[in-house]
């Protein structure tokens, strides 16, 4: 390892006061060429052996309380889907009890490793840009640690250079892709106006304004989603099935070394890279102690005596407070991907069964009460709401909405109601209708 253990150096980037509303901004913007489905996914995008299908195996064995009885899918060898931690859920699922508990989930793909020259077939290039195209937002992953046993496929360990291989990849893709959707365009008009081929067509100013922002975006290498664009740019850039549209986390695989002092040579540069091309959320994280953690999974002593001794050796470099207490980040890596998908949760509670069901901000009560039967959505009445807080606050230990009723937070709301994330809901329907 050639980095020096400093404890002034090459920290974690500090959060900024509004990042969390960076962070959300970001991901609304990413999100408005987004395919509007419930069931999203993402995909790990990186140069081969920089801990993908490590991180995908430890996101399909994360073990999480809430959902001991879930069974864990590997859909196939590449795709996982991950439960999301949730602690409303768990809260639920502690105070009704029920047989069946049914956690929200994030599917997750390993995408084959890219190399330069991707974008014109080198490799498995091909492959990886339609296993890309498939997913709904990427983890890009990079590498940023030093190891003689795994081979870096340009021979040293370098994450600026990756993160411009990576980018540079998608955004020759798209700029190829760019080309073609004006052709198109081009013959579209000609057959319209009946104009000869060798004549050059009119183009409206909608689609010359939004050709310009992307091709200006994607020459500087520079992702599509974090552009500026009006709400006809993005429908008509919708169609084009760019890939550079599609959300990003960036993810930064550290030696267990470093991320338990947080701190690298890299990470500065990183996040001023990652600022330079539009912007995003950076973790960093460590394949190495999240592997070293997850072997211990059947004995919870032992996982707990591996973060204590992990978070003496910090303490011992002289990083002491809340910060350096050493935590798995597999949880936060989950939910990273769910906010840049823009997906939160509703929650069904009752004797039977506690589920928490996954939605699109601002989805309405309808469109939410379909995703559990199509028959509710069609013959939606009203929805009964108490917000989780709500019901925590009320509810005394009860399994039942009775004293959340007496506060005068459980309420009834209509058709245009805008779901929140945790809400509680019985949504009632008019069954005849609904069959017609």
């Amino acid at each position: 390892m050639n980095d020096r253990t400093d404890t002034n150096k090459h920290k974690m980037p500090p959060k900024k006061k509004n990042a969390k509303n960076d962070e959300d901004l970001g991901a609304m913007r990413a999100a408005r060429f987004g395919r509007v489905k419930n069931n999203l996914s993402m995909g790990f995008v990186g140069l081969p052996n920089v801990g993908k299908s490590t991180l995908t195996n430890l996101l399909a064995g994360a073990s999480h309380a809430e959902a001991a009885n879930y069974p864990f899918c590997t859909i196939d060898p590449n795709v996982v889907q991950c439960v999301v931690p949730d602690q409303k859920f768990t809260y639920l699922a502690k105070t009704y009890k029920p047989p069946s508990v049914v956690p929200a989930i994030l599917k997750v793909v390993d995408i084959a490793g890219l190399i330069r020259g991707a974008s014109e077939g080198a490799g498995l290039g091909n492959a990886f840009l339609s296993h890309i195209a498939a997913v709904d937002g990427i983890f890009h992953l990079v590498r940023a640690f030093e190891s003689d046993e795994i081979v870096h496929v340009d021979d040293s360990v370098d994450p600026i250079r990756d993160l411009e291989t990576i980018q540079g990849e998608l955004c020759l893709k798209d700029i190829d892709t760019l080309g073609k959707v004006l052709e198109n365009e081009k013959n579209r008009i000609r057959k319209e106006k009946g104009i000869a081929r060798s004549a050059e067509p009119p183009l409206t100013e909608l689609f010359q304004n939004a050709y310009d922002k992307c091709e200006e975006l994607l020459k500087s290498n520079t992702p599509v989603q974090t552009g500026e664009f009006n709400s006809a740019e993005v429908e008509m850039i919708k169609d084009w099935g760019l890939i550079t549209t599609k959300p990003q986390v960036y993810v930064v695989n550290l030696s267990k070394k470093n991320f338990i002092r947080k701190g690298s040579k890299w990470l500065g540069k990183i996040q001023e890279w990652v600022q330079s091309h539009g912007g995003g959320q950076i973790i960093p994280m460590s394949c190495e102690f999240e592997q070293e953690l997850f072997d211990l999974k059947d004995d919870p002593a032992a996982q707990q005596a591996y973060l204590d001794e992990c978070t003496k050796e910090a303490q011992d470099m002289g990083l002491k407070g809340p910060q350096f207490v050493v935590k798995s980040v597999i949880p936060r890596l989950i939910r990273s991907g769910r906010t840049a998908l823009c997906l939160q949760s509703f929650y069904t509670a009752g004797p039977k069964e506690v589920r928490a069901w996954t939605i699109q901000q601002g989805t309405l009560a309808p469109q939410a009460a379909g995703v559990i039967h199509t028959d509710f959505e069609k013959g939606f009445i009203k929805a009964e709401v108490a917000n989780f807080d709500d019901f925590k606050a009320h509810h005394e230990g009860a399994a039942s909405m009775a004293k959340v009723k007496e506060a005068g937070k459980y309420r009834q709301e209509g058709k245009t109601y805008a779901m929140q994330e945790g809400d509680i809901v019985v949504f009632m329907h008019n069954t005849s209708k609904s069959k017609k």
